[in-house]
């Protein structure tokens, strides 16, 4: 009391007085509260929070709002309030001096504190003003309070000017007061706006600004400024357009350096706790590090914390309060049920119902702010590392990069810096769960005493039980995980050999394969589906359990107690409460866990060695501009052996210098170390000036052509345009549909390989560089191109004819033309000097001049000759028989390199009329269509054919067994409400046992229905939803195999059907079951709420209505908009991680041109998109759970106000029960909308699945009954009557073609590139079909039987072999149709027996994806086995273009022309030498057949167009 008594004296007068406060009808505060504690709360409050803002101010780098009506009108009014104030204190004063009346202290401290916090809100605002905070929490909340503490002093004013009108002192009063207080009411509106923008910012806004720091403080409160970004995505789906631009403080620009400032300090720290621990020696010039192994690698944690703690913290704070609160719901319920029981005045039921609804309301705000705050350091904590680890990429040495791939960094950013959004937001429940479940079980103790234990006890035996089935189903994961990317795999395989499949009529052999993996993957999903219902049956049976043994334990020690209203009802509640942390507790700690692994495999990455930059010195000084003194150099560790040694080399300004040398002895080595690529063990190495690098393999990223070539340089049209030419690039430019503006797709796939050296090239021209190296560029071009690049870019004549080039070559005719030619053997230098002083030494350069005849074979003949003679001399007569050789080589490769131009241009010229503008062009041409996303909503018809999948009887048992659930589940509880209403349970003093047992028995048996019915429904809609998952996956493998070639798998990437196959298909598998399962617990459990509260309380069904259309409204807007949002962040997030996997590939040419910093900025730049679309999907799930929990929230209020209202009539069971099952409607109609989205975004899968599995079929396998017999074709005679064939509608690329061919003739089939070889073959196999005319085989017409009676009677070995991964013998024969003798005898006439004789496992040697473990020679040979292993009469033989080596064409060759003698032999011939031989030439030109004779009466003819082919072979002389 003493404090009290104390206080009196300070104000004259009572404190506290209850029977004026509380218990009386009309309650007031004594004026000493109000002049106190009412008074000094706000003020207290903003002195402290005063902080808050002090550390924005300082951290702002914006500044000066400009001075406007609203900060104008504030600051004014604070200054009135602060002269109201004085006033005030003038008039105590006064009083003070007169002798009559006594002034207490309180009088003069209310006004005194009320200037100086006034005073401090004026200085607040002003700074807020200058340093460009436009709305300020702190002082919104400061009003706010002042407004609510004033309340009470305002009733009593108005009631003191009403009993004494005549007192001068209540009138001033009553007047100061009536001014003070619109005043305050007026700044708190004031300070419901946001001010101006500030002028002075540092930040640029390329789009639109978010409006969030346009908007007032409730505005951001309760997300309001999200609306209109709601609303466009109702009325439209949303584009990249509409979203706003990142915060500032949450861009790139911003958050990196501040995480690199931490980053480095802790990697300083690393380098001072190992020590000095390097040692310089002057001998070898080098510094000698102490070893890796001995250092404690630099952890990214403690960056990151000191980096984005502060925001963390914050957070925190937000979560401990709110965790306070929570439990403060189930106290005022207490109070509420003892309202209803007793009869205390009325105000006191709506301050009860008030005050729940401000509690819950206060809860919605705070942790919807908490769980912004998290995401906002999650993201931003996602940009650092992501940016981090992508300049790491490209500063790795090679060690480094060679112990991870690609896939395996790309996942560090893709899975672990990702995993950290994801974690931040649960992380705080590393300590807020246990304080949840020790404040819970402290409020129970107190409830029913020591029974809680009994609760208790259940609740912690469940946890370890959960902790197994948890185990138990990752391991199953693992191993669907296993079968799934087994099957995937396999899908893979048969999605790229589809062509060679349908021409061997293979599909169902797979098909079965793949079928089988599958029914192995549903096995293991099936004891999924039980682990899971047993999991869901577990979590929906321990609430109840919990709640039986602890009520039960309760009522069977207590003789004297009962079980009553209040307690049952509280208890309740709080077990309620309970649930959430002690479910969320596991997961966080594994999610922890996971992270922890995330972390270590970052700090790996992020310690791993780097290139050393002073490797490679730059000394202007230097004469030479490219120096090597004395070097040793290694790939790899420092230790490791060098690849290249004793290298002296000085290349003089604007000369051109070429290395040769055999395969491996170190030319690319030698330009890498002049690019500081390698380790150099020791040795100086001096560049200067800039760089240009086209390396062997042409780096391409995915980008127009154009951008390709200018690479960050402004384009210049005149030397753009010369680029191009010099580089060969027009003529290709002009086939390609586009031109230069054509999209090339990721490692320019789709150009053919001199296309991208080509491009590399221009890339390196247009550089205009001081200093070029090029790595072999001529390679991949055909000959009379490399000369058109050698003389206008290369050569003394050239383009770059005043740089210095080093240029690592195979191409032996140009060499002449050098300044210097280096010869490499083994890693040293073993000659040097011009090309006439190397001829004359007949030393090793001679040897390698005829090593590489044969790619200068096509270039002029006089170069020619003049080598000839220099090596003929020494070799003599076999150098003819390896020069023949050679040239059949050379002409098929140049051959091939025009296909892959020429083909194409056919296609697309026999497409375009001539007046088509460019953009119709570019769409046109898309060979590749864009793949649908679908917007909008998803249509019935997929839910329809998803439930009809699922089964009749899986889906009414569901719904049945759920509604049944919910039936025993109300039913217990409103038991419970009946039990604890009973007043007849205690008869004189001691309960009636028989009673209380018969109450205690149905609780249990109502629980038991509970259980069971959980388990059913569970286990119904997993079972139905796996059966469907099954069905679905069938009809799309099904679908996809029948689907033609020619306007299905040509025009769809294979990577867009993979993702059906493994994305799509895993949603059906493991992610649907589990939202619909969430969606209909959700569904029944809303259902099952609104019943009980109308049930107690009738009226209340005159709410729901209003409320549900709300609901319904905002769950619309947010599915639509959230759902755009999501595809819009996967959309964004793509290129990231392909930019990502591009800039590793080509982190040498990266760095060798000096563009690191443009690179770092693109990922940046993307990475923010990515996070700009990423940051309103977090709004938007705030924005909905802020909506949402206010509905919820009214609902509490209501239920509780229809309860006071109808306290008469209603008991207090049901007032309890109503308002504990309203405390948990706020979760479950957020989860509601959460998973109605969820289901919405998932069952995409379904329709997505479904397109595939119903795209237009081939015609039928087999036709039964018109089949030919079993024996044909006997003869294998073949006719062709007016045969028009085409590949789309419109011009036909085979026209009129009629020849017979009799059996057992050879047949040639020749023609230039593009004459329609190769669609003869398709026709034959029906992959493209006749658009007129008719192919007869033995007198069939081949129209009228199955594809696969057709498929399987034609024998093909196809241009590039195809081999499945999978045992030798699986693909030789994949319907095991032969005998291991008839495998073996085919292996012998394909010259493979002895190679196969030699593995281990003989014919079930298994190999490997795509044939890669063994040589193309023997994948070849594998073909040909194939072949002899069918032995049809008709034999289409598609001739290699890929270099095979001599050895085997010959074998090949050979066997054809002995094994297949009885047949009729079709070849499609690139290489005129091996078809001399043939019966007949057909040859085609243009689509029309144009020669058909035997070739010697062709070569006879001068004028055909056989013998001219015949001339350029090299074959007429």
């Amino acid at each position: 009391m003493s404090y009290n008594s104390t206080l009196d004296g300070f104000c004259g007068s009572k404190f506290w007085d209850s029977n004026l406060t509380w218990y009386t009808d009309s309650p007031e505060l004594t004026p000493c509260f109000q002049k106190t504690v009412l008074i000094w709360i706000p003020c207290l409050y903003l002195w402290v929070t005063a902080l808050f803002d002090m550390y924005y101010i300082l951290h702002s780098k914006e500044r000066n709002i400009p001075w406007n009506l609203l900060n104008i009108s504030k600051l004014a009014i604070t200054c009135l309030l602060i002269v109201v104030k004085f006033v005030d204190l003038g008039v105590t004063v006064h009083n003070s001096s007169q002798d009559d009346s006594i002034v207490y202290n309180a009088d003069y401290y209310s006004p005194i504190i009320k200037i100086f916090t006034f005073g401090l809100s004026a200085t607040l605002l002003y700074y807020n003003r200058k340093f460009g905070m436009r709305a300020s929490g702190v002082l919104f909340f400061f009003w706010l309070l002042l407004i609510l503490a004033g309340l009470p002093q305002l009733r009593s004013e108005v009631i003191r000017h009403y009993q004494m009108e005549d007192d001068e002192n209540v009138k001033y009063n009553f007047i100061s007061y009536m001014v003070y207080y619109p005043l305050i009411v007026l700044m708190f509106i004031l300070n419901c706006f946001a001010d101006l923008p500030p002028k002075d910012t540092p930040y640029k806004y390329e789009k639109n600004q978010c409006p969030e720091s346009a908007s007032g403080f409730p505005s951001r409160l309760t997300f309001s400024w999200f609306d209109p970004l709601a609303l466009t995505g109702f009325r439209r789906s949303l584009t990249d357009n509409d979203l706003w631009a990142l915060n500032p403080p949450d861009s790139s620009i911003e958050v990196v350096p501040r995480f690199d400032k931490f980053w480095e300090r802790s990697l300083m720290k690393r380098e001072d706790s190992n020590g000095t621990k390097a040692t310089y020696s002057k001998t070898s010039a080098s510094v000698n590090f102490k070893p890796e192994s001995e250092k404690q690698p630099a952890s990214i944690l403690p960056a990151l914390c000191l980096a984005f703690g502060g925001q963390f913290l914050f957070g925190a704070l937000l979560k401990l309060i709110n965790d306070t609160l929570m439990f403060l719901s189930p106290q005022i319920l207490k109070l509420l049920i003892g309202f209803v029981e007793g009869n205390e005045p009325d105000w006191k039921g709506y301050l009860y119902a008030i005050a729940l609804l401000a509690c819950a309301t206060i809860q919605t705000l705070l942790l919807a702010h908490y769980f912004t705050r998290m995401y906002l350091v999650g993201m931003r904590i996602r940009t650092a590392l992501t940016s981090a680890i992508y300049r790491k990429s490209l500063r790795m040495s090679n060690s480094a990069r060679k112990e991870s791939t690609v896939g395996e960094i790309v996942n560090l950013m893709a899975v672990d810096a990702q995993r950290f959004i994801e974690l931040t937001a649960y992380l705080n429940m590393i300590w807020s769960a246990p304080l949840q479940i020790a404040l819970a079980l402290y409020f129970l103790w107190g409830i029913l005493g020591p029974s809680v234990l009994a609760g208790l006890a259940v609740m912690i035996i469940l946890i370890p039980v959960n902790g197994l089935i948890a185990n138990r189903v990752k391991t199953l994961q693992i191993k669907q995980m296993k079968y799934k990317d087994e099957r995937v795999k396999l899908m893979n395989e048969v999605l790229n050999g589809i062509k060679v499949l349908k021409m061997y009529a293979w599909e169902p052999s797979f098909e079965d394969q793949v079928l089988k993996i599958r029914n192995k993957e549903m096995n293991v999903l099936k004891q999924t589906a039980y682990l899971n219902s047993a999991t869901s049956f577990i979590w929906s049976c321990a609430p109840f359990l919990v709640s039986l043994m602890s009520f039960g334990c309760f009522v069977l020690v207590n003789d004297t107690e009962v079980l009553d209203s209040k307690r049952a009802f509280v208890a309740l509640s709080l077990f309620n409460i309970l649930r959430f942390p002690l479910s969320m507790l596991p997961n966080v700690i594994s999610n922890v866990v996971q992270t922890s692994v995330g972390i270590k495999r970052l700090n790996k990455f992020m310690n791993s060695d780097e290139l050393d930059d002073s490797a490679v010195e730059h000394d202007p000084k230097e004469p030479n501009p490219l120096l090597i003194e004395n070097g040793h150099f290694s790939w790899g560790a420092k230790d490791s052996d060098p690849v290249l040694k004793n290298i002296n080399l000085h290349i003089p300004r604007g000369s051109l210098v070429a290395i040769v040398g055999a395969v491996g002895s170190g030319k690319s080595s030698l330009l890498s170390a002049l690019l500081g690529e390698m380790n150099k063990v020791s040795g100086r190495v001096n560049t200067h000036g800039s760089i240009a690098y086209v390396p062997q393999q042409a780096w391409i990223q995915n980008a127009t052509l154009q951008d390709n070539i200018l690479f960050g340089k402004p384009l210049d049209k005149h030397k753009y345009n010369n680029v191009i030419s010099v580089c060969a690039l027009k003529t290709d430019f002009d086939m390609l549909p586009g031109g230069d503006q054509t999209e090339i797709g990721e490692k320019g796939i789709n150009l053919s390989g001199g296309q991208k050296q080509r491009v590399s090239l221009a890339r390196a021209v247009y550089y205009d560089a001081d200093n070029y190296f090029l790595d072999d560029p001529l390679s991949a071009v055909d000959s009379h191109v490399g000369k058109h690049i050698f003389d206008k870019v290369i050569g003394p004549n050239g383009l770059l004819k005043s740089k210095s080039r080093v240029w690592v070559t195979h191409n032996v005719s140009y060499l002449a033309q050098t300044d210097l030619v280096i010869v490499l053997r083994d890693g040293e230098v073993s000659e040097a000097g011009t090309y006439q002083q190397l001829l004359e030494k007949k030393g090793a350069f001679a040897e390698f001049l005829l090593h590489h005849l044969s790619d200068a074979e096509r270039t002029s003949p006089e170069e020619l000759n003049e080598i000839k003679q220099d090596l003929e001399t020494k070799l003599g007569s076999e150098f003819h028989n390896k020069l023949q050789r050679a040239r059949s080589l050379s002409e098929s490769n140049s051959e091939s390199d025009q296909t892959a131009a020429g083909d194409r241009a056919g296609s697309v010229k026999r497409r375009t009329p001539d007046d088509v503008t460019q953009n119709e062009l570019k769409e046109k041409n898309k060979l590749i269509e864009t793949e649908k996303t679908e917007t909008g909503s998803v249509k019935w018809g997929v839910y329809k054919h998803y439930l009809m999948s699922v089964g009749v009887l899986a889906s009414v048992v569901t719904v049945l067994m759920n509604l049944v659930l919910q039936v025993f589940q109300v039913g217990s509880n409103y038991w419970l409400a009946e039990w604890s209403n009973d007043e007849t349970m205690i008869v004189n003093g001691t309960v009636d046992t028989n009673k209380r047992d018969m109450y205690l028995g149905v609780y249990g048996g109502l629980g038991i229905g509970q259980v069971v019915s959980v388990s059913v429904s569970s286990l119904a809609l997993y079972v139905g939803a796996l059966r469907a998952a099954g069905a679905l996956h069938d009809g799309l493998l099904a679908g996809v195999l029948r689907a033609p070639t020619i306007g299905f798998f040509d025009c769809t990437p294979v990577g867009r059907v993979l993702n059906r196959f493994s994305k799509d298909v895993d949603v059906l598998d493991n992610v649907l079951p589990m939202t619909l399962r969430g969606w209909t617990t959700c569904f029944f459990a809303v259902l099952g709420t609104l019943f009980v509260i109308s049930y107690s309380t009738p009226i209340f069904l005159a709410v729901i209505v209003p409320i549900g259309v709300v609901y319904y409204v905002i769950q619309r807007f947010y599915v639509a908009t959230s759902r755009q949002l999501k595809r819009l962040e996967s959309v964004s997030r793509s290129p990231i991680y392909s930019h990502f996997g591009e800039s590793i590939t080509g982190a040498s040419t990266i760095r060798a041109y000096g563009v690191t910093q443009r690179f770092i900025k693109e990922s940046e730049r993307g990475v923010d998109h990515n996070q700009s679309c990423y940051y309103p999907s977090c709004i938007a799930n705030r924005w909905l759970a802020v909506r949402l929990e206010m509905i919820g929230n009214l609902i509490i209020f209501f239920a509780a106000v229809l309860a006071v209202l109808g306290r008469e009539t209603i008991n207090p069971g049901l007032v309890g029960l109503s308002i504990s099952y309203a405390l948990q409607i706020t979760q479950t109609l957020n989860w509601l909308v959460r998973m109605t989205s969820e289901v919405e975004t998932n069952i995409v899968a379904v329709e997505r699945i479904k397109e595939y599995a119903e795209t237009e079929q081939e015609a039928a396998w087999t036709i039964a009954g018109s089949g030919p017999g079993s024996t044909w074709p006997e003869t294998g005679a073949l006719q062709l009557e007016r045969l028009s064939l085409g590949y789309r509608a419109g011009e036909p690329a085979l026209r009129d073609l009629t020849c017979a061919v009799p059996p057992r003739d050879k047949l040639a089939i020749v023609g230039r590139t593009g004459a329609g070889k190769s669609t003869l073959t398709l026709g034959l196999f029906r992959i493209v079909e006749a658009m007129s005319g008719k192919i007869l085989i033995d007198g069939i017409d081949i129209s009228t039987i199955g594809l696969h009676q057709l498929r399987s009677r034609i024998t093909i070995i196809p241009q590039d072999p195809v081999l499945f991964s999978g045992t030798l013998r699986m693909n030789l024969d994949p319907f095991e149709a032969y005998t291991d003798e008839q495998l073996w005898r085919s292996l012998e006439h394909a010259h493979l027996k002895n190679f196969v004789k030699g593995l281990p496992s003989g014919l079930l040697h298994e190999i490997s994806e795509g044939g890669e473990n063994l040589s193309v020679g023997q994948r070849q040979l594998v073909c040909l086995a194939r072949a002899l292993l069918r032995k049809t009469p008709l034999l289409v033989l598609d001739e290699a273009t890929a270099a095979v080596d001599l050895e085997t064409d010959e074998l090949i060759q050979k066997t054809i022309r002995s094994e297949f003698a009885s047949c009729t032999v079709l070849t499609i011939a690139h290489r005129l030498n091996t078809i001399m031989d043939s019966t007949r030439v057909m040859v085609l030109d243009k689509g029309q057949l144009v020669e058909y004779a035997p070739p010697e009466q062709l070569l006879q003819d001068k004028n055909s167009i056989f013998y001219s082919m015949a001339k350029d072979a090299g074959l007429v002389n």
